[in-house]
């Protein structure tokens, strides 16, 4: 923490502050107003939505992958949806990876529609702040400091909800955090990309395996620099426009500013050797013109938070249930490390496994959650139940618990868990029978 010189003028008190404003951050903060805590949620950028708005346009993990897709989130998941749905902006497409069926949606409709969600529950929106410090009292975590075009300002509250991605909250209050690449490799970073003017249809139609034929062919010829030889595009809400997740960058620390700016730069160059790639390759790209590039970059993961519980890859490949559980997870173990292809493994065929409230509860600092894609997992688990569905699904069930924590005096690691599922049950949240519990 910093020693400030001068006093930080107070912007506000309330209940619940949400920290981050990407898929678990937004749903975070709609939970927790609906359920009555005055909340306040906190963006660096100028939109909400995070990675959902500003880098991908599909929700993975809403349905098992196999033979019946089984839906597996409810509540806030499905008020998304439905809102998209009366923009005509969104459609199921089955995921030809065997992550399972996924919603893809036009990301610059789903900005509106995170905001009429957020104001329609009652939060109070702060975009274009960064949170910069947290306030510590006896080792709660009382406020944070935010920096904007006003300079410095505290805001205070009884709970804060870190849904940084980046556990920047947590880290910054003390809390113990692994950091991608310290154990396991990390996660690579993506710079997704849009192209126009694509003939849908005969691009389809030459093929999956036999674009990565292409794409090895070319990459081994030395004329293109194509990091992973088996990346993926797929249809978008509008005709002729074509999203990929193709590129690949490398050993790169997240949380580092230095490192992101490289990364960033590098992500942008491979997205143009990518689009040339199918331009020249690919049926159906000849007149095809990029349009669209992610800003940021997508980042995977960084840090990863302990938590009164982590996730393991065994939990989620032995489809685990928990008496804490507060949502549920069918996606594969997806890894995108350093070499040309993704890892896969899967959970039992139809299967799902509980992502336990203790996951979300740091270790060491009172007064803080976390939700989101620094959740306490290991870094297979975290591999899995990355899925924005899941992170809707964290952020749904942190939100309530803060509330409730608020409503009912108390921190959110002495909540009494049952009457948060209760809660979440009540919202329309899917978890495996609590008599099947075997951890």
């Amino acid at each position: 923490m910093i020693t400030y010189t001068k006093t930080v003028p107070t912007l506000l008190d309330t209940d619940v502050i949400v920290v981050g404003s990407g898929s678990a951050g937004a749903s975070a903060a709609i939970a927790s107003a609906r359920a009555g805590a005055r909340t306040v949620l906190v963006e660096r950028l100028s939109f909400l939505g995070g990675t959902s708005t500003a880098v991908l346009d599909t929700f993975y993990g809403y349905y098992t992958p196999g033979k019946e897709s089984k839906k597996v989130v409810g509540g806030i998941p499905d008020d998304v949806v439905r809102e998209l749905g009366a923009f005509g902006a969104a459609f199921e497409r089955p995921n030809t990876f065997g992550a399972g069926t996924g919603v893809t949606y036009d990301p610059e409709l789903l900005k509106v529609v995170w905001e009429r969600l957020a104001l329609a529950a009652g939060v109070r929106l702060l975009l274009n702040s960064f949170c910069t410090d947290v306030v510590m009292e006896e080792g709660r975590v009382a406020g944070i400091i935010v920096d904007g075009k006003r300079g410095l300002m505290h805001l205070s509250a009884r709970v804060v909800v870190d849904c940084t991605g980046d556990a920047d909250v947590c880290a910054r209050a003390g809390a113990p955090y692994e950091r991608a690449g310290d154990i396991d490799p990390a996660q690579t970073l993506s710079t997704t990309f849009r192209m126009v003017n694509v003939d849908v249809e005969r691009a389809q139609g030459f093929g999956k395996k036999e674009m990565w034929a292409k794409m090895t062919e070319a990459a081994d010829s030395g004329l293109y620099r194509l990091p992973r030889r088996e990346g993926s595009w797929h249809v978008t809400t509008q005709a002729g426009v074509i999203h990929t997740i193709m590129t690949r960058v490398a050993d790169v620390d997240g949380t580092d500013p230095e490192a992101l700016t490289e990364a960033e730069v590098e992500g942008r160059a491979q997205a143009l050797e990518y689009a040339r790639f199918l331009r020249d390759h690919v049926p159906g790209f000849e007149r095809a013109q990029l349009s669209w590039l992610s800003s940021p970059i997508g980042v995977r993961e960084t840090r990863r938070v302990y938590g009164e519980y982590r996730l393991t890859r065994e939990d989620c490949l032995s489809a685990r249930k928990f008496s804490d559980a507060i949502g549920a997870c069918g996606a594969p173990i997806e890894d995108h490390h350093a070499g040309t292809d993704t890892k896969w493994l899967y959970v039992p065929e139809g299967e799902t496994y509980d992502i336990p409230y203790r996951t979300l509860v740091p270790r060491q600092v009172r007064g803080l959650l976390v939700a989101g894609r620094c959740f306490s997992a290991t870094h297979d688990a975290h591999a899995s139940c990355r899925s924005m569905a899941q992170t809707m699904t964290m952020g749904q069930a942190a939100g309530s618990a803060a509330a409730l924590s608020v409503k009912g005096d108390t921190l959110p690691h002495e909540l009494f868990v049952p009457t948060l599922q209760d809660h979440l049950l009540g919202l329309g949240a899917k978890f495996g029978d609590l008599s099947a519990v075997t951890a």
